[in-house]
């Protein structure tokens, strides 16, 4: 294999397995600077036929059974993690011992006391190199921080144009839990701070930190869990998906929504609302930014546009106002096929330019596209979760984040 390939593989199969393999496969394709040509190595999943089916579906080379034959390949360089959360400690330990770089989807760990860990890896692996003298990368998968419109807003925020930003609502609704005959999964283990507010919280706590700095403490936190009990799988689950289930029950551990105000570094009240019980909304986050001298708003089911107003428009003409993402706009030009403003873009692209973001980083190829979070940046939003978990224990006391 030539030294200046990069050998990728997955482990992990599922929804979120097959966004990374798509974007392994588009990175190459990105942006305006040389970069090394990608081999598509190998997808690994416990479930043999789904492992095989993603290889085949976005041109990886082979399938395996067991993450380990991942970690023993010696001309694989680097690696997502897309698997339950209780088990991204183990396997990103065991890659990072056999020298491979390692992407986590999020949340980061099952757990605060593992992200620790996680995070002590990242320091003890961190001055070490792959085969190639590469020094070793970690990072976290947060995709939604790579979208061009709310990089849009975030440069506008840059720039004064909202003056203090005073105000930041964000929700996630999703409804793959609506179902009470939704089979049990990992996603209702762990407990309380791990079902929605890890699952999809991570995600709109990470762009809100995004926009406007670190949060510096929570407050009026409230969660519940609404069906408490789910039916054990007759067979593996792929994602959200259904399946046969038996008459048996276990308990669910986590909550099934939740709501919290915080304050951020840059002085901004942050409002959220989470949920995986909201019927209608298969995948809705939505993010307001106010301030004095102007506001912004992103639908994410809208992903090639925003709205924007602020005092530059004429009085008769004043009001908010859609904006396409088009040649201007951060992260746009050159991230897909047909990057015309007006034609469109999709949450997958996401995922291309996020491995394009590792893999740049990994190479050391100088481009257009920000570093990922780190392992670090992982554990500070668990350790905003597990504030949001403790404010909702103390009924809703107010409490400052690590």
């Amino acid at each position: 294999m030539q030294k200046d390939h990069l050998s990728v593989a997955v482990i992990g199969a599922g929804m979120a397995g097959r966004a990374h393999a798509y974007g392994y496969r588009q990175a190459a394709a990105l942006f305006d600077a040389d970069f090394p040509p990608v081999r598509l190595a190998a997808i690994a999943d416990v479930n043999e036929a789904l492992g095989q089916d993603t290889a085949r579906r976005y041109g990886f080379e082979t399938a395996y059974s067991d993450w380990t034959r991942v970690a023993e390949d010696p001309t694989i360089d680097a690696v997502s993690i897309v698997v339950g959360n209780a088990l991204h400690l183990p396997v990103a330990q065991g890659l990072l011992e056999a020298g491979k770089h390692v992407l986590c989807e999020k949340p980061l760990a099952g757990n605060l006391e593992a992200a620790r860990a996680m995070v002590q890896l990242e320091r003890d692996y961190g001055s070490r190199t792959d085969s190639q003298g590469r020094p070793l990368v970690t990072s976290v998968g947060y995709t939604v921080r790579r979208m061009p419109a709310l990089n849009a807003i975030k440069q506008k925020i840059a720039t004064g144009a909202f003056g203090p930003v005073t105000n930041f609502m964000s929700s996630y609704l999703c409804d793959y839990a609506c179902d009470p005959m939704a089979p049990m999964s990992w996603r209702y283990k762990g407990g309380p701070g791990s079902g929605a507010l890890g699952d999809l919280g991570s995600h709109v706590i990470d762009t809100g930190e995004f926009i406007n700095g670190p949060v510096v403490a929570v407050r009026g936190a409230f969660m519940d869990t609404l069906i408490t009990e789910r039916h054990i799988p007759a067979e593996a689950v792929v994602g959200h998906g259904h399946t046969e289930v038996l008459a048996e029950t276990e308990p669910v551990e986590n909550e099934d929504f939740l709501t919290f105000t915080c304050t951020f570094a840059n002085g901004a009240i942050g409002t959220y609302t989470i949920s995986r019980v909201a019927f209608g909304t298969p995948n809705a986050q939505t993010y307001h930014v106010v301030g004095p001298g102007a506001q912004a708003s992103f639908d994410i089911t809208k992903p090639a546009e925003f709205m924007y107003d602020d005092a530059h428009a004429d009085s008769d003409t004043r009001g908010q106002r859609r904006v396409l993402i088009g040649d201007e706009t951060p992260l746009y030009r050159n991230s897909c096929a047909m990057d015309a403003p007006g034609v469109g873009w999709n949450y997958n692209d996401n995922f291309a330019i996020q491995a394009r973001a590792f893999l740049e980083q990994v190479s050391g190829t100088s481009g257009t596209v920000p570093r990922g979070a780190s392992f670090e940046d992982g554990l500070h939003t668990m350790q905003i979760i597990r504030a949001v978990t403790e404010s909702a224990q103390r009924h809703g006391a107010e409490v400052l984040v690590d």
